[in-house]
């Protein structure tokens, strides 16, 4: 990007190096936002290599990505100097060429003709600015400038329908055919204003996938039953078993041995049963029975977890006899790494939700934007577009090459081994 040089001025008070794009400006410092908004042409220039790329994406699809829309009819074609007008200076911009394969010829930007109409900065659209500046509100400060461009929301609402539709189709069609799943993790939140069942899978190289998601409740099992279904026609293999980690949803457990049946070991939530069962507790004595359930779990081996448990229950059931049952509802579940034995080496990742609670509050971001949701089919759009945004950036897992003990674990329980029956609260007594 140029920069504005005065040699009039110390080396202190020169223009500081500018972002390359709007959302590192966001987390620049205050002196950068200022001298932008004080420069106006460079923070122009900003905005308007995002809008460029924005219309190319809708043309040509993300980068190096194979879903292409409109039938990949629009291509890349590398860049030409241009330029836009920012009241009376004009101001240089590379601008994208789109190449219409169909037609044979170069596609123009309707935004760059747009763009290169005079911008009247006025001291309205720069507070506008300046205050989404300093609330780092990306939406503010990008609605203030397409006003200044002569581009109406309307438009810009219209382009993101589509944009989204095409997401959300594109998301719920994609092929899991090519991916090797050995893991899913299924929570429900309450996101969007309604309920929603998200299933995030784990592949046997550790990645991370957004597999799919479905409005309902956590306990409607035919719903879940159902999206699980709608997984395996696009191509979800559990030929060599699944590990399936649930918050203690029965609706969500049943579902999971309904459609895996002996292919699946679901491992209940370690967090989530802990923190029931110490809510039934007296404040006073929450903490002490927290970390005793905590180190009771972190034992290693299935034997010494169990017995160590088991302890607990014992006390429990003459201290508080709803704690008691609450230990006991679906213990075995809680230890299924531990009787795989493959707690010490993947226990860190597979023993709670806390992979897919990681996912469900970056999602929030995304769809805590919209002030009003209109129905159904908005808040699925959001919802695809945030999934598919932040599966870029999911970690992969620590340690992938443990996973190689949880496939052969897996494969042994329907190959050779039963597996056991749920435990009961009789069993404590």
């Amino acid at each position: 990007m140029n920069q504005v040089h005065d040699h009039d001025t110390t080396p202190a008070q020169r223009a500081p190096e500018y972002p390359s794009r709007l959302s590192e400006l966001m987390r620049s410092g205050v002196d950068v936002k200022l001298h932008l908004v004080q420069h106006y042409a460079e923070l122009t220039l900003l905005l308007a290599r995002e809008i460029l790329d924005d219309e190319v994406g809708t043309l040509c699809g993300e980068r190096y990505s194979r879903d292409k829309p409109l039938e990949g009819r629009y291509r890349r074609w590398g860049s030409n100097l241009g330029s836009i007008k920012v009241q009376e200076e004009r101001v240089p911009i590379d601008v994208p060429r789109v190449r219409d394969i169909e037609a044979g010829k170069e596609r123009p930007l309707e935004t760059y003709q747009r763009l290169r109409e005079p911008v009247e900065v006025n001291t309205q659209l720069e507070e506008a600015i300046l205050y989404g500046l300093s609330q780092r509100d990306y939406g503010r400060v990008t609605s203030a400038f397409m006003e200044g461009f002569g581009l109406s929301q309307s438009s810009v609402s219209r382009v993101f329908q589509e944009r989204s539709a095409k997401a959300l189709e594109a998301f719920e069609a994609r092929s899991l055919a090519g991916e090797d799943v050995i893991a899913l993790w299924m929570d429900g939140k309450y996101l969007a204003g309604v309920q929603i069942v998200i299933c995030l899978g784990l592949t046997f190289d550790g990645r991370k996938i957004p597999l799919g998601f479905v409005e309902t409740t956590t306990e409607n099992a035919e719903a879940i039953r159902g999206l699980l279904q709608d997984l395996i026609g696009r191509g979800l293999s559990f030929e060599h078993g699944l590990l399936c980690v649930v918050d203690g949803s029965k609706g969500l457990t049943k579902a999971v041995r309904d459609t895996f049946g002996e292919r699946v070991q679901v491992q209940r939530c370690q967090w989530h049963k802990r923190e029931n069962v110490v809510s039934y507790l007296p404040a006073k004595d929450q903490d002490t029975y927290r970390k005793r359930l905590q180190r009771a779990y972190q034992q290693p081996e299935y034997d010494e977890a169990k017995k160590t448990l088991m302890a607990i229950h014992a006390e429990l059931d003459t201290l508080n006899r709803s704690a008691a049952r609450s230990l006991a509802e679906g213990l075995e579940e809680t230890l299924t790494l531990h009787r795989l034995g493959v707690f010490e080496a993947l226990g860190k990742n597979l023993k709670t939700t806390n992979g897919i609670e990681n996912l469900n509050s970056q999602l929030i971001k995304y769809i805590g934007r919209v002030k009003r949701w209109m129905d159904s089919d908005q808040r699925q759009r959001w919802i695809a577009m945030g999934l598919v945004e932040i599966e870029q950036r999911m970690r992969r897992v620590d340690h992938p090459e443990h996973l190689a003990q949880l496939r052969t674990a897996l494969k042994a329980t329907f190959e050779t081994t039963p597996s056991p029956e749920p435990l009961a609260e009789s069993n404590f007594n």
